[in-house]
């Protein structure tokens, strides 16, 4: 008997106990939908943020106020906070050599409106600098210039969801938003980048710092300097990759003389690395992958525990048929590859239904979860695949064998 006439056998016999076979490999089904499913959207959610964090470059440097790190755990600190002068201090050629551009960021969260529409976006109030900074482009329009900043003037530039969510295709430049009850201008729409939910590039929106300040944030604090009102970070960009150690030494060295710490004081404001978040975020991933990959395991592991079951019970109810192979010259080898292939199918059926199962679910939640985003991956749908016919391999050795040394005489006499 070749491979071929094994597999068509073994693929009658499930067809012949359909519910039987079905609940037989409900356990594979299970386990490869689950782990397609839940891969592609750990993928999903994953590539995204890697994206919103490649987008800038690998040689950002974010400078947050307020914390600092002790024995590795990161503590508060109060009365640390980060001003506008700090900013422009730092924006020296001749203290921060290493420095492309730099950049203050001051966050106003709030509703646009125009006409009948509205949407809500992140604000962030900064300077001339930050297109070079943060690596955006214009689509339309213009960004806000120095004088803008130095005048406080009210105008705005549009991410391009927010764009979108207002104007649809109308020409947003020069048109009136209200924001929070104040009107802007319009004067640029920025190039999308990708990426979902409330703190992505295109779901933001960009206004004069001093106009933030003045207008949106509100009575804020002053900062360690005694000047200024306080800023929720400073961000910069180094002038190649191999500069990020030197900018972040220079720009730590300027805040620490304005904040005066002097000696062995710990800093008050914590500096983050884009490429170390780069990494950060790589780890994440690789032990979600390794978490997920457990899970699946552990469904296939029951579902071969209920196949290597029904397969003994196939195995004592064709004892007979056992007995008659081997009596018309059926050697034991050809009994277990039988058994072995007919175990096989079952996870290979099982698993290919799986797939069907997990992509479905994966689409189903891409469509329906804007926040969710999958990216089904071929390599793994065919690992999926592999592993669950590698359970019906493993699983279904016991079993063969069984069957496979079953003496012809006693099977043949087996009622």
């Amino acid at each position: 008997m070749n491979i071929f006439e094994s597999f068509k056998i073994a693929l009658t016999s499930l067809a012949s106990n359909k519910m039987r076979s079905l609940l037989t490999m409900l356990g594979i089904i299970i386990g490869v939908g689950a782990v397609i499913a839940l891969q592609s959207i750990g993928e999903g959610v994953v590539q995204n943020s890697l994206a919103r964090l490649t987008a800038n470059g690998t040689n950002l440097v974010t400078i947050s106020p307020g914390s600092t790190s002790s024995g590795g755990v990161a503590t508060s600190t109060t009365n640390a906070n980060l001003t506008l002068e700090d900013a422009e201090a730092m924006d020296d050629p001749t203290r921060v050599t290493a420095a492309l551009a730099i950049a203050p960021e001051l966050r106003a969260n709030g509703q646009l409106v125009y006409g009948s529409k509205n949407t809500v976006a992140q604000g962030i109030g900064t300077t001339s600098a930050y297109p070079q900074v943060r690596d955006l482009t214009i689509a339309e329009g213009d960004w806000f210039t120095d004088a803008d900043v130095n005048q406080s003037t009210t105008v705005i530039v549009l991410g391009a969801t927010v764009a979108t969510n207002l104007f649809a295709d109308d020409d947003p430049i020069n048109k009136t938003v209200k924001l929070n009850r104040n009107n802007f201008t319009v004067v640029g729409v920025m190039t999308a980048k990708g990426g979902t939910g409330f703190g992505s590039v295109d779901n933001q929106i960009y206004i004069p710092i001093t106009t933030v300040q003045k207008k949106l944030a509100g009575t804020r604090q002053q900062g360690l300097s005694g000047t200024g009102k306080t800023i929720n970070s400073i961000v910069a960009k180094a002038d190649k990759p191999e500069d990020v150690d030197l900018l972040i030494s220079q720009m730590s060295d300027v805040l620490r003389e304005r904040h005066k710490i002097s000696g062995s004081q710990p800093d008050d404001f914590t500096v983050v690395n884009q490429a170390d978040l780069l990494q950060t975020a790589k780890d994440q991933a690789a032990t979600y992958t390794i978490f997920l990959l457990v899970i699946a395991s552990i469904s296939l592991f029951v579902g071969g525990i209920g196949i290597m079951n029904i397969m003994l019970v196939t195995v004592t109810e064709r004892t007979r048929e056992i007995g008659i192979r081997k009596a018309i010259g059926a050697k034991p080898a050809d009994i277990l590859i039988q058994f072995m292939i007919e175990s096989i199918s079952i996870c290979l059926v099982g698993g290919l239904i799986g797939v069907v199962v997990g992509v479905i679910s994966s689409l189903i939640v891409n469509a329906t979860v804007p926040t969710l985003p999958t990216l089904l991956s071929p390599s793994v749908i065919v690992i999926a695949v592999g592993f669950a016919v590698a359970v019906g391999l493993f699983f279904g050795i016991y079993p063969a064998r069984r069957a496979s040394k079953l003496n012809p005489i006693d099977a043949l006499r087996y009622d």
